[in-house]
């Protein structure tokens, strides 16, 4: 038995015990389960224990069949007052975790989220499932009356977007869609009703914050006109803010998924350029640093070395001089801008030089939330060896950075892993490759 199987199965049983349920218990709960579905078991409730004990097995647990899983999931899908519940944090949640530890398969994972939140919004109000029980209650209200929208309620909701955010890394991009489902559909709503107007400023901070890593999550799970759309609804929330700074953030993130969904470079450079006008008139030194740093790399890309080495001395300045009391402290580091001089370096300079940049920055990148990004430094790592002609070593890199593109679900590493694999086309017949390939296979698909 695996770790990870080891941990699916003790996460069952401890969602049964927190539900001061019995084998014998659970059991019954899902063959009354069964009933009200229209879909009663055959089995009996003893043969139905039976099966319950080998998922919680501590010598060789067994992933629920399909039949099972949906079970499972309507029954753990409501609280312990009747009510649905599917956000992070509850019953749902850790019965995905428990599942997805046993085995089950992404995109079956999936499936029986979406079918759920079908039946959560049955109701009408049903997306507000994915938010805690008190946001919940208070923005039922909100919805049916604008006008009682509070500050309290507003800082759930940047918390759920918060919380969706720093699960990024975490959880697959289609599951974090789930999750953040319910506050873009209460902005939208809220937008357009009767808020108080002292309470529009932070209503619109949230929707900005909220219609941005919407689009991001769009873009990666290959919704492109979604994307387009989410952007477009950001920038003109931020846009309002009378906070330049804001409106920059939503521009950087609308210019990298450009990137990667838009031929050509220039309606990216169009997007950095906006950013970076933003940027020097607001009040974040972090942000300015970070779009100067997209500028680098743009220009980079273009094979402009000059103009990339100015930007990349504007961002080190304005990193150098960080002031207290920045809105952003945390949005852009010196490990982040050491991966965007690695790029410039790769692209108009020494692959020597841009392999170690890149070592450094994917080993700074060490937290959860930071998976994906350190993905993506890896295979331009990777990049840098076959340029140095160690495509063995490249292809080492790139086993693991295939395993965080399938963990997640992330396009641009997909895409970016992809590129580096084409670079080794002349190493094809080398078994490294062939490892390579049958991974990648196996993982992506492709």
């Amino acid at each position: 038995m695996s770790t990870c199987e080891a941990r699916g199965a003790a996460a069952l049983k401890s969602l049964r015990k927190a539900r001061g349920w019995s084998l014998a218990d659970a059991a019954r709960a899902l063959v009354e389960t069964a009933r009200q579905l229209g879909q009663p078991l055959a089995s009996s409730a003893t043969s139905v224990q039976r099966s319950v004990a080998r998922w919680e097995s501590t010598k060789r647990p067994i992933l629920p069949s399909e039949r099972y899983q949906l079970l499972l999931a309507h029954l753990y899908a409501r609280g312990r007052d009747g009510q649905i519940a599917l956000g992070s944090g509850i019953d749902f949640a850790h019965l995905l975790d428990a599942l997805a530890h046993l085995g089950a398969a992404e995109t079956q994972l999936r499936e029986l989220s979406a079918l759920l939140v079908r039946t959560a919004t049955d109701g009408g109000t049903g997306l507000l499932a994915l938010l805690g029980p008190t946001t919940q209650l208070s923005m039922a209200a909100a919805l049916a009356d604008p006008t009682r929208v509070d500050d309290a309620l507003l800082a759930g909701m940047r918390a759920a977007v918060g919380d969706v955010n720093a699960q990024v890394g975490s959880l697959p991009f289609a599951r974090l869609q789930l999750l953040l489902a319910p506050v873009i559909e209460s902005c939208q709503r809220l937008l357009a009703g009767g808020v108080p107007e002292p309470l529009r400023p932070e209503l619109r901070t949230v929707a900005a914050q909220a219609y941005t890593l919407a689009g991001r999550l769009a873009f990666e799970t290959r919704d492109d006109r979604a994307s387009r759309a989410l952007y477009a609804a950001a920038t003109d929330a931020a846009g309002q803010l009378g906070a330049p700074w804001r409106r920059a953030v939503v521009h950087m993130s609308h210019a990298l998924v450009t990137l990667y969904s838009v031929p050509g470079i220039e309606a990216a450079r169009e997007l950095v350029d906006a950013a970076v006008r933003d940027a020097r008139t607001g009040d974040s030194v972090r942000v300015r640093a970070r779009a100067h740093a997209l500028q680098a790399e743009i220009a980079a890309r273009s094979g402009a070395e000059r103009h990339a080495q100015t930007a990349l001395s504007l961002a080190w300045y304005d990193l150098d001089r960080g002031v207290d009391g920045d809105p952003a402290p945390k949005s852009f580091t010196a490990d982040h801008l050491r991966g965007f001089e690695g790029l410039c370096e790769l692209y108009v300079g020494d692959a020597a030089v841009a392999h170690d940049v890149f070592a450094s920055s994917a080993e700074a990148l060490d937290t959860p939330r930071e998976r994906v990004q350190r993905a993506i430094v890896s295979t331009d790592q990777a990049l840098a060896c076959i340029r140095l002609d160690a495509p063995e070593r490249a292809a080492d890199l790139l086993h693991g950075c295939a395993n965080s593109a399938a963990g997640t679900g992330g396009r641009v590493p997909a895409l970016r892993l992809r590129q580096a694999r084409k670079q080794l086309r002349p190493w094809r017949r080398e078994g490294f490759v062939a490892d390579l390939d049958d991974h990648l296979i196996d993982v992506l698909g492709s």
